[in-house]
């Protein structure tokens, strides 16, 4: 007696027609998620952009400081200057302690030395800024002048974890082989990470370094308790405030005179466009990063 052969069937059965809905559901809700992220920030770009692109001028950008309820039109030069010295003293500090965090943690740390330092690393990553400028005010404002100096410090608080992070992950994508290669030819372990993984990597830690950048840039809440009483004009000394955009926007942002909310828009406009161009650069660096590391 001849057996029955179960018939072929090349669509599947309800199981496979089910996770295939199921598959298309969860791809259609992820593009839905990723215009949304999309829409929010053409939003955020266009209703500032609207509100301060008129204001913007040469002479905005290079004039000092306006004095409150004042006739003078002003500009925020002292700002871009003070900002720069302040994310200048921050990355100082930041990107050769970050570095040489993650090159220990991922070349010479045993494991139970690892994961204590990379939980401190983890948790200071996910630490609320203004904690930071409560703690730097009180180790180095509190009974002293403001100064540049704490406000650096404070970003540079800001800035540590993501160089460390990202230091250490584009260490990992450095071939085993070339440390082990140089091993063999009789070069010591510091040798070996000064000549040939630090280099590698070098294109992936100034992608983090600008990303950090971009992220301290844009602190308000450490800057407001450590470096916010400041001249109207431009300061060079960090050793007095220095003044900077963000704690300046917030300032016109609460104050009563409608030219001042015209000028807090015009400077955040003025932030936004840098942070943008910062980002987009560390993205073509990092993209640049892999693709050399991956040959």
């Amino acid at each position: 007696m001849a057996t029955m052969e179960p018939a072929l069937t090349l669509r599947g059965d309800s199981r496979v027609r089910r996770r295939r809905i199921v598959n298309r559901l969860a791809e259609a809700a992820a593009t839905i998620a990723a215009f949304a992220a999309i829409f929010v920030l053409a939003a955020v770009v266009w209703a500032i952009a609207k509100r301060g692109a008129s204001e913007l001028s040469w002479s905005f950008l290079t004039s000092d400081l306006p004095l409150p309820f004042s006739n003078q039109s002003g500009g925020i030069a002292p700002l871009l200057v003070g900002s720069a010295i302040l994310v200048g003293i921050a990355t100082a500090i930041a990107l050769p302690l970050g570095v040489m965090i993650a090159v220990f943690l991922e070349e010479f740390a045993s494991n139970w030395l690892r994961a204590p330092i990379q939980l401190a690393i983890d948790l200071l990553n996910g630490l609320p800024s203004i904690i930071i400028g409560v703690f730097i005010f009180g180790l180095l404002v509190y009974g002293h002048p403001q100064s540049g100096w704490a406000g650096g410090i404070a970003l540079s608080i800001v800035m540590l974890p993501l160089i460390t992070r990202s230091t250490q992950e584009v260490l990992r994508l450095v071939p085993a082989t070339q440390r082990e290669g140089a091993l063999a030819l009789g070069a010591s372990r510091w040798r070996t990470v000064l000549g040939i993984t630090l280099p590698s990597a070098a294109g992936g830690i100034l992608t983090g370094t600008v990303l950090a950048i971009a992220r301290a840039a844009g602190e308000t809440a450490p800057l407001l308790f450590v470096t916010s009483i400041y001249a109207q004009s431009i300061v060079l000394n960090p050793g007095h405030a220095l003044p900077n955009l963000t704690t300046q926007i917030f300032i016109w942002s609460e104050s009563p005179d409608p030219e001042d909310h015209k000028r807090a828009w015009a400077s955040a406009l003025v932030l936004l466009i840098f942070v943008l161009i910062t980002s987009l650069t560390a993205r073509l660096l990092l993209a640049r990063s892999r693709r050399k590391l991956t040959q």
